[in-house]
């Protein structure tokens, strides 16, 4: 065995990566300095019986190539005559070899090669050399017909990446770089392609001479000679520790990130029954607070409201907080206070900790704020952002609710009086298109597409009324009752201020327009946001005017609860008969109208209309005198 072939021990001479890699290349090779032979590879030394102990070191020249090779005189010839930088065939007789002659300043190559097969050159072997020597990527050679299939040679690049020397390595397997953290998979996909001798690429955590761990991107592939017998392996070691520490950190965050948004769709379905659950504004805020603070993902929450006296966002309920927060400036530089004016989620971050808030908004009108803080500092991404803003919309719907409800409840309210000069409120257009006054006196919901429909006393020409109405694409005009001294009309389609501030816990008290003109007074609760519903009337209408503002407790509540209950017993039909016979005078006497006409009016027959009528007065009579 070769020194080259035997693993470097004490004592022994170190060879270069190059000189130890021609050791393992199949064809001859030589190099001749001075006239002597200087190198030659364990190929040359086998087929030409050039003693091993003349070559111990490189460079030191002790063979007579004239006693070695054959035809050293036309090997020699060519190296004469060949240019520097430049190669040369020669044709040989020696087992049949050719040799390609490659000639530099101080001395040349040989390399035979069998028959013509003369593709490759010494000059290309040379630039290949040095290329692997030089690469960027770790690059090593092992030999299977070897025990344990050993390495054989490493490149430059290898012993950076690795920390491990040349003398370290070669003799040992490459497995010498796995650890307890070393794939299992990993390896035994590397071993079966050994096995089966066909390449394989895996990326697998190995550890350096120091112990560090570094991710290795492994490449490795069968070298095969002329016979298509695999005579080495080449491995390529690529570090690609900063790629898989971001792909790893990236998994794991999306990871958290789906555990999160799981735990958080599960937190919507929770806030969403405890909003259906709750009975008042109180009781639905303080619940939310609480679910959201018990989640792992949120250190706490809290909801505010604008107060446009102090100018500040005040706290209204809060959870998972030490203390409340002190009262924030609508223009701070914070995100309760930055979400407001765009209705948009905003993200900061508050004394060291991420704070996401959501506005709380239901048909334009603003409840207030929800603020949460997020646990571990943390960021938001797009998709939590839209499951919490929708967890804010179900949260301001369930204000809306409650706050609607205690239009009927509360005594405290508000009066607001506006004027509105838009054409978009269909009374105050036409009052002016028809030259007349028109007086709200009620609305009926209807079920289905048809929406709601407003009764409202007319005086002037009903049949001018009814030419206006049609000039607008969506707003319909069907009169009643006509009378000497007007007409009861019905208002359906086109934009409805009455249905729309129904909407939003307002009460429509009156509307009287005239002159392109309409007068709404409104009671609002007190434990509303008046000011928000008013911003909300003026941003809707142009031209829209605020006469007055008036707390008081509202009249007749007992009349108020009385038709509300009676309201909520009639049918939709019984309600709509009673309400027609009323308003268009069918109790009065003379009747201005009858019930024939009454029942064109609902489309239906006069014996269907009477017993709707007659079933709503048995009701009615019930309500009153039994206290039903």
């Amino acid at each position: 065995m070769s020194n080259a072939d035997a693993e470097p021990g004490a004592g022994e001479p170190s060879r270069s990566p190059a000189a130890a890699a021609l050791d393992h290349v199949v064809d001859p090779v030589v190099a001749v300095a001075d006239g002597r032979i200087s190198y030659a590879n364990g190929a040359a030394r086998r087929v030409f019986g050039i003693p091993e102990t003349d070559l111990e070191n490189e460079g030191v020249a002790e063979t007579d190539p004239d006693s070695v090779l054959e035809e050293w005189d036309r090997l020699e010839e060519a190296i004469n005559e060949t240019t520097v930088g430049a190669a040369r065939r020669v044709d040989l007789e020696v087992e049949g070899y050719v040799a390609r002659v490659h000639r530099d300043a101080d001395a040349a190559t040989i390399v035979f090669r069998p028959g013509d097969d003369v593709e490759s050159t010494v000059s290309d072997r040379v630039i290949k050399d040095r290329a692997i020597d030089e690469a960027p990527v770790g690059i090593s050679i092992s030999d299977p017909d070897r025990e344990d299939n050993p390495l054989v040679y490493i490149n430059d690049a290898y012993q950076e990446i690795t920390g491990y020397s040349y003398d370290d390595v070669v003799g040992r397997n490459c497995r010498l770089l796995q650890g307890e953290d070393s794939s299992e998979e990993a390896i035994a996909r590397m071993a079966k392609a050994v096995d089966e001798d066909y390449p394989v690429t895996v990326e697998i955590k190995n550890y350096r001479k120091d112990g560090t761990e570094f991710w290795n991107e492994v490449t490795i592939a069968p070298v095969r000679n002329d016979d298509g017998e695999v005579t080495n392996y080449v491995g390529f070691q690529n570090d690609i520790t900063a790629r898989k520490e971001a792909e790893l950190a990236l998994e794991r965050r999306t990871e958290e990130l789906e555990y999160i948004l799981d735990r958080v769709e599960g937190l919507v379905q929770d806030v969403t029954a405890a909003v259906a659950g709750s009975t008042g504004r109180a009781q639905l805020e303080e619940a939310v607070c609480d679910r959201i603070a018990s989640e792992e993902a949120y250190e706490g929450a809290w909801i505010g409201e604008r107060n446009p006296a102090t100018g500040t966002i005040e706290v209204r309920t809060s959870a998972g907080i030490d203390s409340d927060p002190e009262p924030i400036p609508i223009d701070a530089d914070h995100p309760a206070a930055a979400t407001l004016p765009n209705q948009a989620v905003a993200v900061g971050t508050v004394d060291g900790t991420t704070v996401a808030a959501f506005p709380l908004f239901y048909n334009d009108i603003e409840y207030g704020v929800l603020t949460l803080r997020i646990e571990g500092d943390r960021e938001v991404d797009d998709r939590e952002s839209v499951i919490l803003s929708a967890l804010a919309r179900a949260v301001a719907s369930g204000v809306n609710a409650r706050e609607t409800s205690r239009v009927l409840e509360t005594d405290a309210v508000v009066a607001v009086e506006l004027e509105i000069e838009d054409d978009a409120v269909a009374p105050a257009a036409l009052s002016a298109d028809a030259d007349c006054h028109l007086e709200y006196r009620r609305s009926v919901h209807r079920s289905g597409a048809d929406g709601t429909a407003s009764m409202f006393s007319a005086t002037g020409d009903p049949a001018a009324l009814v030419d206006a109405a049609a000039a607008y694409e969506d707003l319909d005009c069907h009169v009643v009752v006509e009378r000497d001294d007007g007409c009861l009309v019905e208002l359906t389609g086109g934009d409805d201020p009455v249905g729309w501030l129904s909407e939003r816990g307002v009460r429509t008290k009156s509307v009287e327009a005239e002159d392109g003109r309409a007068t709404l007074t409104l009671e609002i609760p007190r434990s509303a946001n008046v000011r928000s519903i008013v911003e909300a009337v003026e941003e809707r209408y142009d031209r829209t005017d605020v006469r007055s503002f008036r707390h008081r407790d509202r009249d007749d509540e007992t009349r108020q609860e009385f038709a509300a209950r009676l309201e909520s017993d009639l049918t939709d039909r019984q309600f709509v008969a009673l309400q027609r016979a009323y308003l268009g005078g069918y109790f009065e006497w003379p009747r201005p109208t009858t019930g024939e006409e009454l029942a064109d009016s609902m489309d239906v027959s006069r014996p269907t209309f009477h017993e709707h009528l007659r079933s709503a007065e048995g009701k009615l009579c019930r309500a009153f005198f039994e206290g039903e």
